[in-house]
């Protein structure tokens, strides 16, 4: 395999590093702590590691030291498409090299070997009330895959050392089947149909996905799949989803166990919830006029919603202070494919608008818009309209990084996460002290 054989040869070097890191350096400091940051969700603190991407507060997201741009341009492409494979990206992810054309094939015929899913996963999907939620299907769905765990199977009789090789085995298996889960709740959901889902070995992840869902140009949701998935696995590993995922799997949890914490983490409205919110906005809009609004208009109506004690979904960010790059890929995706769009011709003006009312405002410390300001525009138009399954989208897509993620954690035996934690009252005392005259 590989992944197996290229991060057996890295792992030597990386064991060492850490080791220095940890014994010969201990001490030295990388950040101090406020009291805003203990109260306000240890925001911006500098407490974990990763080498699969980082969040550039001036240039957005990089993959393992590439920018979106980069990336996009540097990976290998899939035959008759113009957008990469996402086995080069799972490949540049865990490898941290760009592959070769054949890398990519070799990850994405491993994922074709892995992609079955048991019977019994279907059978509990289809026994599960018509109004469930599709991300609590799947995140059951992952959690009824971990009884094929190869770390859960083997772990009594592995060395520390050999963790992250059975931590690899159960990620190629859980990414390679959820493309079928995600696209089988899709039809069981919203068209009532249960038959089974079959990989196609002759197929790319992508085409596999938009083989699987109902959708007319397969070819083309095919290159929207590959985009989406790209830019979604990864964003740091302090975000809820990844976060959630890292904590999880340091206790040495599975990557079932721990890729479905990462997902009910993603179902929270603070978190994965914002690319229909975002699209709801736009067709709330669009329906108001009966189309696109002038410019004046739109201004107004933007005043209108923020004047009103509401915020304009999709606009302004967490660490980035410039547009996000994988907004501007995905309008550059749709601006080439169906210019005419009238959500799309929508989402141009908002970009136009509502930077402005918001630097008028002068409340948002970024006022550009965010990958979920036009990600769900992308899935409207190919027939993908069911807002509450944007979200399982988004699941397949970072389960590509948490996961490449998870291996090397388990590769550099990274320990058991355990922050401490301080009583209001010894923050009360803290400050009271400092606040005292030398």
């Amino acid at each position: 395999m590989i992944l197996h054989e290229k991060i057996s040869a890295k792992l030597p070097e990386w064991r060492e590093r850490i080791k220095s890191l940890a014994k010969e350096h201990g001490d030295v400091k990388v950040d101090e702590v406020t009291v805003g940051q203990v109260i306000g969700g240890m925001r911006d603190i500098k407490s974990l590691l990763t080498d699969v991407s980082y969040v550039d507060p001036a240039e957005g997201i990089r993959f393992r030291g590439m920018s979106i741009p980069e990336t996009l341009k540097a990976l290998p492409k899939a035959r008759g498409g113009k957008m990469p494979l996402v086995g080069g990206l799972y490949y540049l992810l865990m490898i941290g090299e760009v592959p070769t054309k054949e890398q990519a094939m070799e990850v994405e015929a491993d994922w074709a070997k892995r992609a079955e899913v048991p019977d019994h996963v279907y059978k509990m999907l289809k026994s599960m009330p018509k109004e469930t939620h599709p991300m609590t299907l799947f995140s059951q769905a992952v959690l009824a895959l971990q009884n094929g765990s190869v770390f859960a199977a083997k772990y009594h009789g592995m060395k520390k050392d050999e963790y992250w090789e059975a931590a690899l085995e159960d990620s190629l298996n859980l990414t390679a089947k959820l493309p079928l889960i995600a696209a089988f709740i899709y039809r069981m959901k919203y068209f009532g149909e249960t038959k089974k889902l079959k990989y196609n070995p002759k197929q790319d992840y992508g085409m596999n996905f938009a083989r699987m869902m109902k959708v007319e140009d397969k070819k083309g949701y095919a290159e929207l799949a590959r985009l989406y998935f790209i830019l979604h696995s990864d964003h740091e590993s302090g975000n809820a989803s990844a976060h959630a995922m890292h904590l999880a799997g340091s206790t040495l949890s599975d990557a079932f166990y721990s890729f479905s914490a990462a997902l009910n983490a993603l179902a929270g409205p603070l978190h994965g919830l914002a690319n229909q919110e975002c699209l709801g906005w736009l067709i709330d809009v669009k329906n108001k006029f009966g189309g696109v609004p002038t410019r004046d208009e739109l201004y107004k109506f933007s005043w209108d919603t923020l004047n009103s004690g509401h915020v304009i979904p999709g606009y302004g960010h967490g660490v980035l202070r410039v547009i996000d790059p994988r907004f501007v890929t995905q309008l550059e995706f749709a601006k080439k494919r169906f210019p005419e769009d009238e959500l799309l011709r929508l989402a141009e003006l908002v970009l136009d608008v509502v930077p402005q009312v918001l630097r008028e405002q002068g409340k948002a410390k970024n006022p550009a818009p965010n990958v979920d300001a036009i990600s769900g525009t992308l899935q409207y138009y190919y027939g993908v309209r069911d807002f509450d399954f944007y979200t399982v989208l988004f699941g397949v897509g970072r389960a590509l990084g948490v996961t490449a993620n998870y291996v090397w954690s388990r590769a550099l035996g990274m320990p058991i996460e355990r922050p401490k934690s301080l009583t209001t009252k010894m923050l009360e005392d803290m400050v009271a002290k400092k606040s005292q005259p030398a």
